[in-house]
Parts: structure tokens; sequence; C-alpha cells
């Protein structure tokens, strides 16, 4: 007897196909797993012996050979219980064999219930343009497979799937999710933020551009507090950003069964004591890191110093190609990581370097190791340098509330409309991604600007990374002002956001 069910793998970010293929023959008792099983796919055989028991259909005494196809593909995790447990009952004569274009994805526990997977969404999409017509996957993923426009059923217990596939019960077609329309009721809001004015239109720039930014400031000046309100003024996530985002969310396991599409920009903040693979990812198996969950949305590091210089090195190239590539000896894995990073830091051990009231208590050396634990290069990669000046006591006795971020929002929301308009069909989504072949393109300049310009690269020294994103920047500015033209102002206000390297690095 031989029959075939169609399953699908995954490998990191990426799902492939696989057809779970079933012969059963004369010869010794004998259940086999093959086509390069790991651990976990070969227990599954006390799994589905079990869960067969419980509903009264024992494994025939017979040689029964399981192979996963493609042969030559590891293959990992849960997920394939359900197609195997099914080839049996079609072997045993059970149900009837199942059609091409039906596909069976779950893990079955001792007892026949069907228990939920993480990487549900990428292996529907993938079904979906593999000509998949209907999938069977366990009732906690259904809501998150129906994203992929396919028709899915949530599957409890195996009796419930037995009953169905016989035409005996039928298990009702799982809903397509739809994010219910949210309002923005967040408990955070830049309206609590006292003073602090030029850090809240730097920060108001880097969410208009996508622009990298880095707060430094003695302790208490509310670099923190602000960071944690940037989301609330980045623009809603399209149904593209949100699909990519979820994916990586889904092979993490960190989905919410109850919101299974993400459809707000993540904010991710890890303690500065994390490691490099905790960071860009890593494992024996590559599990995604905090820059793949960071992606479409912001990294806030905060204590930047503080962190291990070989861990914040590693944040070079995923800065700059958007992509983070994992190498094993089980295979190679790239996640994608599109995101706003967002430091803080103090300027000295003590944090009072600078301060106009406290004294500093650190030697120059000391200021300037401690600074230095931030290198050159990726001090380059932060588009902004904001320096966060104490809060006045004036500022903090205010009654009068600062500018909410429902107001802040609307102006990002009006420069980011702007920047779609003008990268429409390139691939562009954000000023802050234009490459370097485009930046005469995008950025055009008037001649007192170009004069300022050159001015400025020769007087700091700057690096042409640090040029493209001083031109990067005054775009962001110029669209918030709604010029087509780069000016002298625009420049020059870019320009004062890069000067903490000169400030301090220097010393």
């Amino acid at each position: 007897m031989f029959t075939v069910i169609k399953s699908l793998g995954l490998f990191g970010l990426n799902a492939f196909p696989v057809d779970v293929e079933l012969s059963i023959s004369r010869g010794s008792p004998q259940f086999e797993i093959v086509g390069l099983p790991d651990a976990t796919v070969r227990e599954s055989r006390e799994r589905i012996r079990s869960a067969l028991g419980a509903v009264g259909v024992p494994i025939p005494p017979r040689h029964i050979v399981v192979n996963l196809a493609p042969a030559d593909i590891k293959k990992i995790g849960t997920m394939h219980d359900l197609a195997i447990l099914l080839c049996i009952l079609v072997g045993c004569g059970q149900i009837d064999p199942q059609p091409q274009t039906c596909a069976f994805i779950g893990e079955v526990s001792l007892s026949g219930h069907v228990r939920s997977v993480n990487g549900v969404l990428p292996m529907a999409l993938l079904a979906a343009r593999c000509g998949i017509e209907t999938l069977y996957v366990p009732v906690e993923n259904a809501a998150e497979a129906s994203a992929a426009d396919i028709t899915v059923y949530g599957v409890h217990h195996i009796s419930d799937l037995i009953a169905h596939l016989r035409d005996e019960s039928l298990i009702p077609k799982q809903t397509p999710y739809t994010p219910a329309a949210e309002e923005y009721h967040e408990t955070l809001d830049f309206a609590d933020v006292k003073g602090q004015q030029n850090v809240r239109y730097a920060l108001e720039i880097a969410a208009s551009g996508g622009h990298n930014a880095l707060m430094i400031g003695s302790p208490g000046s509310g670099k923190s507090m602000l960071a944690k309100r940037i989301p609330t003024i980045l623009p809603e996530m399209t149904r593209a950003e949100s699909l990519e985002t979820t994916q990586i969310y889904s092979i993490a396991g960190m989905l919410d069964p109850k919101h299974p599409l993400m459809t707000r920009r993540p904010f991710r903040a890890p303690h500065h004591t994390i490691s490099g693979a905790g960071l860009v990812g890593g494992g024996a198996i590559p599990h995604p890191g905090e820059v793949s969950l960071s992606h479409n949305g912001l990294l806030f590091l905060d204590e930047l110093a503080e962190f291990d210089r070989r861990t914040l090195e590693l944040l070079r190239q995923p800065l700059e190609d958007h992509i983070v590539t994992i190498t094993r000896v089980s295979g190679t894995v790239s996640y994608p990581c599109s995101f706003m990073l967002v430091g803080a830091m103090n300027p000295c051990p003590c944090g009072y370097f600078g301060h106009p009231r406290r004294k500093c208590t650190c030697s120059q050396n000391q200021v300037r190791n401690y600074l230095n634990r931030i290198s050159g290069p990726l001090l380059d990669r932060f588009d902004l340098h904001i320096e966060v000046e104490p809060v006045s006591f004036d500022d903090l006795s205010a009654t009068k509330k600062s500018e909410d971020s429902a107001s802040i929002r609307k102006r990002v929301f009006a420069a980011r409309r702007i920047q779609q308009e003008r990268f429409r069909d390139s691939g562009i989504f954000c000023n802050a991604a234009i490459p370097a072949g485009k930046l005469q393109q995008y950025c055009p300049i008037d001649d007192d600007a170009g004069v300022l310009l050159r001015a400025v690269f020769d007087k700091l020294g700057l690096s042409a990374r640090a040029y493209d994103r001083i031109l990067k920047v005054a775009r962001t500015i110029a669209d918030l002002d709604r010029s087509e033209v780069i000016r002298k102002n625009h420049i020059a206000a870019a320009t004062q956001m890069r000067s903490l390297d000169r400030k301090y690095w220097t010393q």
C-alpha cells in the first residue's frame, strides 16, 4: 500500500513543500521515518502511536516506512505529525486518499489533540503560492493561517478531523482574520514630556524619515522616556510590512493567538547584557534575534556604552544591508532586519560630563575611554546625534501641556506621504533608505546649501557615510517644510544634529 499526503516544512524563514509518503508492506512489524528527520520528527512515531490508540485505531503489525520528500532537506519540528498520522489512516483504509490540493500541519499529542506549531504563516503563504487550496492546521493557528488568503480549517482533535474527512461532522471553515480598526489609545504620550523641544523635534525628524538616532545626556534628562514614546508617532504599517513582521514573530513563537496579525510596529529594548546571538540571531537552528524582531519597527538600546563592544559591532552590517545572514552546520538562514535604531547613553561613567549644575568626577581619559566604547564606524551609522540637556525647574513645574503624540503624528504621516509619492515603484520606503547612487536624484540642493555642505564637510572631516546621512536628514527636514529643494537652513539643521562626534569624541 502506497499513499501521499501533502505537508509543509520550515527552516528559519524559508518554508518548503513536503510530500509525506507511506509504504505498508509485509514483514516484521516496524515503523520507520526516513528523509533526513531530526530527533523531534523521529519521536513523532510514539506520539502518533498513542494518538491513534486514543481513537481506537491501532497501528497494523506491518512494515511501515514513512518518507519525507524531498529527502535531501533536513526536516525539523513537529509540524509533520498530522500528515504522517493521516498517511497511516489512509493506509489502514480508515479514510479515503486525500487530494493533492490539501495540506496538513500540526503536532499531535498523546491524547490525540492537535497542538499549535510555530511558523504557520510563512508555510501558509507558500501553500497559497504552490497551488494548495485547503490547509488544515491546529485550531490555535487557524486565524494566523487565514491571512494567506487560503481556505483554512482549524483542527482541535484528530477525531474531529477523521469525522470531517469522512463527511460525518464537518469542521467549520476559518473566517479570514481581519484586524479591528484600532484607534490610538496610548498609555505613553509626548504630552507627558516636559521641555526638551529640540529633542522632540529631532525625534520627529527621525520618525518622519526612518533615521537612526543617538541621544546622549546626563541621568534623569529623559532619554528613555522620550525613546519609549517614539512608537506613538510612527506611521501605521502597510499590509506587506504587517505580513513580513508577523512571519518573523510566527517562527519565533511570539504571536498573540487573539491578534495573530501584527498591525503595530514592534518596539524592542534588549538589556545591555544581551549576547551577540541574542542581538542578531543564532543557535544550532538559527532563530531571529532582536534586530529581526524589530523589523519594520524600532530597536532601542538604552545605556549604549554598557553593551559589549563586540556585540555592538555586529550591528554594522545589518544596519547597512537590512538583512542578517546566519550560517550554521545545519544550513544558512537570512532574516530581514529593516529597523530604526535609537540609542541612549551617558556622556561619561559618572554621567555628568558637561552638566550645567553638577560637577563631573571623571578624568578626561575616563571620559574618552567611556565614549570610545562606541566605534567610529558604528557612530557614523547614526543619522542624528541628539544632546539631551537636563530639564529646568521652570519646564518641570509648568502647568501647560506639551504637544501630544497625535499632533506630531499628523506631521510625520504628511512627510511619509510625500516620500511614498517620491519613491513610488522604486523599492525605497523612506528617506533613510535612499541608496548612495540615488542621492543626487532625490536630494536636490540649491547653491547656498551646496556651499554650506562643502564647508561642513571640510571643517568636520566627515566620512562619505556621514555626508550621505546629512543629505538624507536634510531631505526629511525639507519634507517637513514641504520643500522640494533642500535649502541652506535644512543643511544647517541636519549638521547641527551631527555635532556630538566633534564635541565629545575628539577630546
